[in-house]
């Protein structure tokens, strides 16, 4: 892994990710969201339950808020300067699928008769469908990102999104579980119901991950043109 730069660091300002309050919360939230997918997991395993834990981890809101909680937690552990420089990118990836994984539950997976903005779910669902979604959007637009994103970055964050659409297509083919049903070919309105949903599903995920792409590099403009002042002597 190649280290960030040192002048990548503003110990200074209270909203760098090597800020000790900043750290200490992405531990927080990453321990209640993987703590949140322990509960899901046990859950699954009691009788009577209709999904068990294969097709648990099966759910892109199960694999996205893992790979989130990890990554917080590793956030808090080291020293920006001490993690690659792919590790915004990575960030910023799971922003996106944090974000549209609160925003396909609203619309899409949600009850009819649940508000979406009520917060009285039960505690897994309220930390994977609202408290991580909301809480790396606020990081990702007030705490300092280190490193730019290429132009292409939002349609690199698009790989992961389009995998698991093909996963859960060939899966749902084998055994005819479908892990959402607007996924789903055989209910009303077949595959042609089904590509449409998924058609306006991944154009939501490019508007969003281009709007992320540009909020992570708006964030790191500050800390560039700082060091551009400040000359290489910082």
């Amino acid at each position: 892994m190649v280290p960030l730069e040192e002048h990548h660091r503003d110990p200074a300002s209270a909203l760098h990710p090597d800020s000790p309050w900043v750290r200490a919360v992405r531990l927080l939230v990453g321990a209640f969201v993987l703590a949140a997918l322990v509960q899901k997991t046990y859950d699954a395993t009691l009788p009577g339950n209709d999904v068990d834990s294969f097709q648990l981890y099966s759910e892109f809101t199960v694999q996205a808020n893992l790979g989130l909680g990890l990554l917080l937690i590793a956030s808090a552990a080291w020293p920006a300067a001490r993690l690659p420089r792919w590790w915004d990118h990575l960030f910023g990836a799971f922003v996106l699928y944090l974000v549209m994984t609160g925003l396909i539950y609203i619309v899409l997976v949600a009850p009819p008769e649940e508000p979406w903005w009520s917060w009285d779910l039960y505690w897994p669902q309220m930390a994977h469908h609202r408290l991580a979604p909301l809480y790396v959007l606020l990081d990702w637009l007030l705490v300092t990102r280190t490193v730019r994103g290429p132009w292409w970055r939002p349609l690199a964050w698009l790989a992961y999104p389009v995998a698991f659409l093909i996963f859960s297509w060939v899966r749902g083919s084998i055994d005819g579980w479908y892990v959402y049903d607007f996924l789903d070919p055989t209910l009303e309105g077949g595959w042609p119901a089904a590509v449409a949903s998924i058609a306006q599903v991944l154009v939501a995920f490019l508007v969003i991950a281009a709007l992320v792409h540009l909020a992570g590099n708006a964030r790191a403009a500050p800390a560039l043109g700082r060091r551009q002042r400040e000359g290489p002597a910082t």
